[in-house]
């Protein structure tokens, strides 16, 4: 029976279009943004901001030491959230229905303080509550210090939130996150474009 459902959130909760970022980040100058962003999995310093193994201010550091021109801090970090291109409202209220129904709701996301402190919490508030009115817990990568699909970063969010992951539905985006999940023991789908999470539940539902 499933008592829990965790979500991803780009791609699942989150509409995120990588592209955006790849130009915003080109247009001040950062260049090697399409090889060093990926879809699911980063690399260099936007792998090391999202492990949590350096600061934001060092990641902003490393970035400036390969431009030519001067760039702020603010204008890396608005080009690099251009990566989210928001939550539909309409996301945000099926969270509180699945809450309300009797699941426990939890996060599990890749992602980085620049993000999370910032356009993440933002797209949250649009329908007049804070993030944490939509979770029963979340875990992020630089706080587990590990990203998907590591198992650690499950291990992590099993110790964190105290769930049994034969009683949790986990969604993502990833087919390799999802294939992770299920070797640990989790009840785990695919969130493929243009599908909505509310149908894939549901769907999970009926069939089990």
């Amino acid at each position: 029976m499933i008592k829990n459902l965790l979500f991803d959130l780009g791609g699942v909760i989150m509409d995120i279009n990588r592209l955006n970022a790849v130009d915003s980040l080109k247009k001040i100058g950062i260049d090697n943004a399409d090889r060093l962003l990926g879809e699911y999995a980063q690399k260099g310093p936007f792998l090391k901001l999202e492990e949590g193994s350096i600061s934001p201010a060092e990641f902003r550091d490393e970035l400036k030491k390969d431009v030519n021109v001067k760039i702020s801090d603010s204008d890396i970090d608005n080009a690099f959230c251009d990566f989210l291109t928001g939550i539909p409202v309409n996301r945000l209220k099926n969270l509180e229905v699945l809450k309300k129904d009797g699941f426990k709701i939890y996060m599990l996301s890749n992602t980085n303080p620049i993000m999370w402190y910032s356009r993440i919490a933002d797209e949250f508030t649009k329908d007049g509550h804070e993030l944490n009115h939509y979770f029963n817990g979340t875990v992020t990568s630089f706080e587990a210090k590990v990203c998907k699909p590591d198992a650690a970063i499950f291990d992590f969010a099993v110790k964190k939130l105290g769930i049994n992951p034969y009683e949790t539905l986990f969604l993502d985006d990833s087919q390799k996150n999802v294939e992770a999940a299920r070797k640990l023991g989790f009840n785990a789908e695919v969130i493929n474009p243009g599908e909505e999470f509310t149908d894939v539940i549901k769907q999970f539902i009926q069939n089990n």
